[in-house]
């Protein structure tokens, strides 16, 4: 991986080219991200670079993490995850990651925890289809059959059934980035991201290529 930044979800809107075409797109506050450690093949047995994103007020930070924030000489941070570059130990700690890493007309893949809807019913969560709706019926959406009796006795794991729908990490490939706004941190990816807004979401480049 060559490169990668942490952003959170501002929301979706649209815009035109300039031929007049109208793309949907999902804007992304993109960084700045800190570089708050670099970890090296020699110290930790492995290159990769450790960044962190959004302030964080210091009685909101716990002591450890208290430590390598004030170690690092950087302020505190609400997000910290681990990029491994492919040049990692060329980075240094401080050094500001933004969102000009990226440019227009790039693909990258977008991760984030997806939205939570609860707990669902089998026709909402896996599209299962109901039964018939006239009064006699009595069975309209209900999920069905859930295997045999006396044989085998029990439920076989993976069953599709009501459940917890949502709040899963879920990753995108293959988004086309149209507008990069340095300035403001902003970063316009075509078509829909992951997540709610305000949550955060991990952009890198994307690991398929186009045939």
């Amino acid at each position: 991986m060559k490169k990668a930044i942490l952003a959170t979800k501002v929301g979706m809107t649209q815009i035109f080219n300039e031929d007049g075409v109208l793309t949907p797109v999902t804007v992304l506050q993109a960084g700045p991200c800190v570089v708050t450690q670099v970890k090296t093949a020699e110290n930790d047995g492995y290159s990769a670079v450790q960044v962190g994103f959004c302030d964080k007020r210091e009685k909101l930070v716990r002591k450890p993490q208290k430590g390598a924030f004030d170690k690092a000489g950087v302020a505190y941070k609400r997000y910290v995850r681990e990029f491994r570059f492919e040049d990692a130990e060329s980075y240094e700690v401080k050094q500001e990651i933004k969102a000009d890493i990226f440019a227009e007309g790039e693909k990258v893949d977008a991760t984030a925890i997806s939205k939570g809807k609860g707990f669902q019913g089998a026709i909402k969560r896996h599209g299962q289809s109901r039964g018939p709706m006239a009064h006699g019926s009595k069975y309209h959406r209900h999920a069905g059959s859930n295997g045999s009796a006396s044989d085998p006795s029990r439920v076989f794991k993976g069953k599709k059934m009501a459940g917890h729908m949502g709040a899963k990490q879920i990753t995108v490939q293959n988004l086309e980035i149209v507008r990069v706004d340095a300035e403001n941190n902003l970063i316009l990816v075509k078509g829909a991201v992951p997540g709610p807004k305000k949550s955060l979401v991990t952009l890198k480049e994307t690991t398929k290529t186009d045939k």
